[in-house]
């Protein structure tokens, strides 16, 4: 199975600053993912702001309520521009998910670029038909309107 890919762009009434300020902060996340993931963030270090090379484990039960441990890295950062988080442990045999901003007149674009790959051959790949995708799509659909509730 190839990699697949999901795209969101959303544009947000407030400046670039503090858009970077709620995103950076990886305290944040909880606060844009759905309630029924049952998202805790399990790192004890939590500085305020990332920084390349920083882990972050989380458990997080997106399939009938089973925990699973998941690991990300932020592997990149440019302060008000964009940073990206890669899986290390996890369910996905890749996980490379992108966030951009730009400032815009109104306001800032976000856009979120994730790249994906289930493990598992053809049973990733019926499982990435039947509900994974589908799971993905609502995940970033409710952080869609949470952001633009939280931002309006």
């Amino acid at each position: 199975m190839q990699a697949r890919s999901l795209r969101r762009v959303q544009v947000l009434p407030i400046t670039l600053e503090r858009a970077w300020d709620f995103f950076s902060d990886p305290g944040n996340l909880a606060t844009i993912t759905p309630e029924g993931m049952g998202f805790h963030i399990l790192s004890k270090e939590r500085p305020a702001r990332m920084y390349a090379g920083q882990l972050i484990e989380y458990r997080v039960s997106p399939v009938l309520g089973i925990p699973m441990y998941w690991m990300t890295e932020i592997t990149h950062v440019v302060d008000g521009k964009y940073f990206i988080d890669e899986q290390r442990f996890g369910p996905y045999a890749l996980w490379h998910h992108q966030h951009h901003f730009r400032a815009v007149e109104g306001g800032v674009e976000m856009t979120d670029i994730v790249h994906y790959k289930i493990p598992l051959g053809l049973l990733g790949w019926i499982a990435d038909r039947l509900f994974v995708r589908q799971k993905l799509e609502q995940i970033f659909d409710y952080r869609y309107r949470k952001v633009a509730e939280l931002f309006s």
